[in-house]
């Protein structure tokens, strides 16, 4: 008796060790992937040092970071990115709430796909920011206008998505569910949607890209506030530091709602 216990308890201090040694490992791992940025930041901050560039067009990184968390004290950079998120969020969640649905519908009904597939086509390969005046002609330089240009950069990637992830359905797995009494709804739910959400998660997280992108420019066009607003407004007042650590900002934010984003792919689709 005494033997087995002494067994399981070296056993389970192998299992320990071997997770200590994974948790280093991922680590490690890790560390190698920030490699490249390491080196590029490396570089920037050392060859604006030395006089390599211009400190005047390209401070210091370290001179960009420490504008960055005065402008985060100050509340500057937090009241901005609140405004832009909002903006993003409404137009993202707009978007999702009409191209998901949409695309479900479409994909599932061939003849519908055959004569909109052209259209959706066109749409898809006209630039966002060139409808941009447009938008502004129609809902003038409010909030309205700032909205309806990211519900239209984020729509067509999605919609596109989810009617690509409804056409891949494997046919088999459909007719075996209608050859065990399946209803029409509880095929829908049970197996395309299943199948059909990698896709559309791909699509969300092109489109979730594209909303930060399309927004950043419509606020330099016509705001008031918003980090599109506050870079464009450190560029034309030569606040070279400020304009660094606003582009800075955006990319940590896009960096974030990619890795939310992925995070929820792999909580959703552990069935693969």
């Amino acid at each position: 008796m005494s033997e087995v216990l002494n067994d399981s308890i070296d056993q389970v201090e192998e299992l320990k060790g071997e997770s200590f040694f994974t948790k280093v490992k991922d680590f490690v791992f890790n560390l190698r992937r920030l490699f490249g940025i390491i080196i590029f930041l490396l570089t920037w901050e050392i060859s604006s040092r030395v006089g390599i560039i211009d400190k005047n067009f390209l401070p210091p990184f370290s001179v960009v970071m420490q504008t960055f968390f005065s402008m985060l004290a100050s509340g500057e950079l937090e009241t901005n990115i609140a405004v832009s998120l909002k903006r993003s969020l409404a137009g993202f969640g707009l978007g999702l709430g009409i191209a998901i649905p949409l695309g479900l519908i479409i994909g599932s009904f061939n003849k519908i796909e055959f004569y909109i597939d052209p259209l959706l086509q066109l749409f898809r390969q006209t630039s966002t920011l060139a409808l941009l005046p447009v938008f502004m002609l129609f809902f003038g330089i409010g909030e309205t206008s700032k909205v309806a240009i990211v519900f239209w950069g984020v729509w067509s990637a999605i919609l596109l998505n989810t009617i690509n992830g409804v056409r891949s359905v494997e046919p088999i797995l459909i007719k075996s569910a209608k050859s065990m009494g399946a209803s029409q709804l509880t095929i829908f739910r049970k197996v395309i949607l299943p199948s059909a959400l990698p896709s559309i998660i791909t699509g969300i997280r092109l489109s979730a890209t594209s909303a930060i992108l399309v927004l950043i420019a419509a606020e330099m066009m016509g705001a008031s506030s918003g980090l599109g607003y506050l870079l464009y407004d450190t560029q034309i007042k030569y606040q070279i530091p400020k304009m660094y650590a606003s582009i800075v900002t955006m990319s940590l934010i896009g960096i974030i709602v990619n890795y939310i984003i992925v995070a929820f792919e792999s909580r959703v689709t552990k069935w693969r």
